[in-house]
């Protein structure tokens, strides 16, 4: 997640604040954390704002499809592993449905702090091909949605910082493949991420000062993927698979207004936010010609992701504009880490069956939490099967529940607890072997 362009050539941010009941320590934290929202929505469900799981197998192996994925989403979770593919191309298309639950906020402060996040439902299709092999290359070609999504709040306080935050973020590009040998493939490729965004906020910062904001733009921007796998014997299969970071420097222009005056400020704003590195280390073995049983092991590199900074080419002529719009805001974000555990069963009669589990950390530290992404610890269990129509085309459907934990956050805008965290996904779809 990260990730999003919210300040592009066509943004707006309409800015109006009225809270009689907040002090001016509360002023400061409350309007810059609400800039922090922006770039930090995300799903609830992944590790920071991420959306691991893309496919069917994915789905159905709770993100454990690194070292064995014999289909075409190769092209995506590892580019090294197409050079295992048959000699033949694939084509793999899915739909996924994710739910989001709605989250609570019990504050300790007193009712009108509390309140209830919107149910989400989101429909992302995604979309994986591979060639057959030429002179032991292989290429490959995916479409996916690996961050974004929604938080909304309509209760006065939350919606201070979360009224309405929609992201969308999608990659895809070409990938590559070489197998060396029989024991050793390498690929990589491009990352085109574009993404778009659209923002409503509404809340109290001051006594008698009122304010609201609408913002919207999107971005492109360039990363690479890198992929190597290893069979040192038959039935085992070694990975190491390496997203980079991408640096979003989001320039664009900007409306900021504020009944305290002087007048607003109109023209241009710049942030950047990073897109962290993903390292994910993997080792599969196959048991009894049927079973096959993927570990995980991902590091998420969210400790690049320290501070939010917006920057104007003239000074802001307000003391409001000034500590809501133009104060950096600590972030402290930490790295991260998920542990994956995939079963894929073939029972030889047109029938795979798979299974999976994940426990998945949260990057969030308490002292920058808050409403845009309020991130707990997650355990994640999934199904799913694939079977055989033709002797070329498969169908498939997968299922994945996250559980979140309860979380008790205490810092300048929380003290209280968020509860009923947690999402559902169903991912179906249909696959071809040419």
């Amino acid at each position: 997640m990260t990730l999003y362009k919210l300040l592009g050539k066509k943004c707006q941010l309409f800015v109006l604040l009225n809270h009689e009941k907040m002090g001016e320590g509360v002023k400061k934290e409350v309007v810059v954390a609400t800039l922090a929202v922006m770039f930090l929505t995300g799903t609830a469900y992944g590790s920071g704002y991420r959306i691991t799981e893309q496919s069917i197998d994915s789905t159905a192996k709770s993100g454990a499809h690194v070292a064995y994925t014999p289909g075409a989403d190769s092209a995506y979770f590892n580019p090294a592993n197409m050079g295992w593919l048959e000699d033949r191309g694939y084509l793999e298309a899915n739909l996924e449905w994710i739910y989001l639950k709605s989250i609570t906020y019990t504050d300790n402060r007193g009712g009108w702090h509390g309140g209830s996040s919107e149910v989400e439902n989101f429909l992302l299709p995604t979309l994986f091909a591979v060639s057959p092999e030429y002179n032991k290359w292989r290429v490959g070609f995916y479409l996916t949605h690996p961050g974004g999504l929604s938080k909304k709040w309509m209760q006065p306080y939350p919606r201070t910082f979360a009224e309405e935050f929609s992201l969308k973020v999608h990659e895809g590009t070409f990938s590559l493949s070489y197998k060396f040998n029989e024991m050793v493939s390498a690929g990589g490729g491009l990352r085109g991420i574009y993404s778009s965004a659209r923002v409503k906020s509404k809340g109290l910062v001051a006594p008698r000062v009122t304010a609201s904001r609408y913002m919207k733009g999107d971005d492109l921007r360039w990363g690479y993927n890198l992929g190597l796998s290893i069979r040192p014997v038959e039935k085992v299969n070694l990975a190491v698979t390496y997203r980079s970071k991408v640096d979003l420097d989001f320039e664009g222009d900007a409306i900021l207004w504020t009944s305290a005056g002087p007048a607003g400020y109109e023209g241009a704003g710049a942030v950047s936010v990073p897109l962290p590195a993903i390292l994910a280390l993997a080792a599969s073995y196959e048991f009894f010609d049927q079973l096959t049983v993927e570990l995980v092991y991902e590091r998420n590199f969210w400790s690049e992701y320290e501070r939010l900074d917006f920057n104007y080419p003239v000074p802001l002529n307000s003391p409001v504009l000034i500590n809501v719009f133009d104060l950096p805001k600590a972030k402290n974000w930490q790295d991260s880490d998920s542990y994956r555990l995939g079963l894929t069963w073939d029972l030889k009669n047109s029938l795979i069956l798979m299974a999976g589990f994940a426990y998945d950390e949260t990057p969030v530290p308490d002292t920058t939490m808050g409403f845009d992404l309020p991130g707990s610890d997650a355990l994640i269990y999934s199904l799913g099967f694939r079977y055989k129509l033709t002797k070329q085309m498969d169908f498939g459907a997968s299922y994945l529940y996250v559980d979140k934990d309860d979380r008790q956050v205490v810092n300048s805008v929380l003290n209280g607890g968020f509860t009923g965290s947690g999402a559902h996904v169903v991912n179906i779809g249909i696959s071809y072997k040419m």
